[in-house]
């Protein structure tokens, strides 16, 4: 089967109208399931490779699913992918995928670099298509709270990738905090050891790409550049402020999840960083993040968020001023995690792991709830089957990424303060910061709603 590409691709008339861009007169009706006449989800994947082809691997045992369709800009992965799936079309851009697949699919997952998040995401919401993205949902703000809009709009299931969210340890997590078993929190310290930046300097590259791969597919809505091998494709994006969102950006999403969740926060009233100069080209390596939350219910009048990455993580025991008579028994933080300081104690959640409570003489006959593990790929494959709902939809996904990205502008203005307006999706003090919530995108790869 021959591959697709096509650098100059022009949606036609028909993809206008699946994207409801032909005229005020075409609505989509809510979707509650989506299945071939054989009962089975058709899927159709963008990025196939790395993470890429482990969601494939992972939608794809779903017994109800359907591979129909693949699209990877670098050939290589393509094939990789296409020898698991033979009945699969193959692609290397999405656009043409989406436009020539039409009702042949019932759903696509997005696993791309975090550029491409939003452009393919919105792509297939526009054409009616229940979405799985991975995370971090978006690169920008503005394209986070779209996202939410249009798939609340047009009634899709949609699901972020963050899989570790219905995991037994996060869950039980969550629910052991909205019992108040460690009272009302008025801290959240939360890091990850990892270092997705870069402190250097311009890339210079000029060299030509490797025949397997469309660059000008890899860049997509960004701005044009040189290849440079090892720099961009496969890995190092993440580190780059054009394509990925850094180690904030990468982990902070998993390790932000569950406390946000289990103390239902809405949006910063700030952030404010503490990282070396911007270099307009890559993430810091190392960030001290800081966030006030409004309370809820679970917090105390207002909630204190502080976020450490690279060799800052773990922070240090010795600097959380916690009331002498709480004995700790020498606690060495972990690598990656998040603690939730209440009135009565602590919680530690080392990432993917079991929550632990402290002071343990304290709760030693506290009660666990009963929690099994969960699916976070086939929850999603039921809920487009019309078989349940989602946990990390982009309704709940949307604002998590917000105000996490808020921190990642933040970078962006070290030791500045950035007050937050989320209704109206601005900062209030700084204009500069406001240039960054949303980017132009690269002309020939514009989409609607973005």
């Amino acid at each position: 089967m021959p591959l697709r590409s096509n650098h100059s691709f022009r949606p036609t008339r028909r993809f206008f109208l699946q994207a409801g861009l032909a005229g005020p007169a075409l609505r989509f009706l809510p979707t509650t399931a989506a299945a071939s006449p054989n009962g089975k989800l058709r899927t159709a994947h963008i990025g196939v490779g790395g993470m890429g082809g482990a969601d494939l691997n992972s939608i794809a045992s779903h017994g109800q699913v359907e591979v129909a369709g693949l699209c990877d800009v670098d050939v290589e992965r393509l094939e990789a992918a296409a020898a698991k799936h033979p009945g699969a079309r193959k692609f290397r851009d999405y656009r043409e995928m989406i436009a020539e697949m039409g009702d042949s699919i019932d759903g696509i997952v997005v696993s791309t670099p975090d550029h491409t998040h939003a452009p393919a995401a919105m792509t297939a919401l526009q054409n009616g298509k229940p979405v799985y993205c991975q995370k971090p949902l978006t690169h920008q703000i503005f394209e986070a709270r779209q996202l939410r809009e249009v798939a609340k709009q047009k009634g899709l299931v949609s699901q972020m990738g963050i899989q570790v969210h219905s995991s037994a340890p996060y869950r039980r997590a969550v629910k052991m905090i909205q019992a108040g078993v460690i009272g009302p929190v008025s801290q959240v310290m939360a890091w990850s050891n990892k270092n997705w930046g870069y402190d250097g300097g311009p890339i210079s590259g000029q060299q030509t790409p490797p025949d397997s791969l469309d660059w000008n597919l890899w860049l997509g809505t960004a701005t044009a550049r040189d290849f440079a091998p090892s720099v961009y494709h496969p890995g190092n994006w993440r580190k780059l402020i054009d394509f990925g969102t850094g180690t904030l950006g990468d982990m902070g999403v998993h390790i932000f999840d569950t406390p946000y969740a289990a103390l239902e926060l809405t949006a910063p009233r700030w952030a404010m960083t503490s990282c070396r100069k911007p270099t307009h080209v890559g993430h810091p390596e190392r960030n001290v993040v800081r966030y006030e939350f409004p309370g809820t219910k679970h917090t105390t009048d207002k909630l204190l968020w502080t976020w450490f990455d690279g060799d800052w993580a773990p922070p240090q025991v010795s600097e959380l001023n916690l009331p002498k008579d709480w004995d700790l028994g020498g606690l060495q933080l972990p690598g990656q995690g998040a603690l939730f300081i209440g009135e009565k104690g602590l919680m530690l959640l080392p990432h993917v792991a079991e929550p632990v409570l402290l002071p343990e003489a304290r709760f030693s006959g506290s009660a666990r709830p009963d929690v099994a593990d969960g699916n976070h790929y086939h929850e999603w494959v039921d809920a487009c089957l019309g078989k349940g709902t989602t946990s990390a939809s982009f309704d709940y996904a949307g604002p998590l990424t917000e105000s996490l990205l808020l921190g990642v502008v933040a970078n962006r203005f070290p030791e500045q303060k950035l007050t937050w307006d989320a209704e109206n999706l601005r900062v209030t003090n700084l204009d500069a910061a406001n240039d960054l919530l949303r980017r132009p995108y690269r002309e020939g790869f514009a989409v609607a709603g973005l």
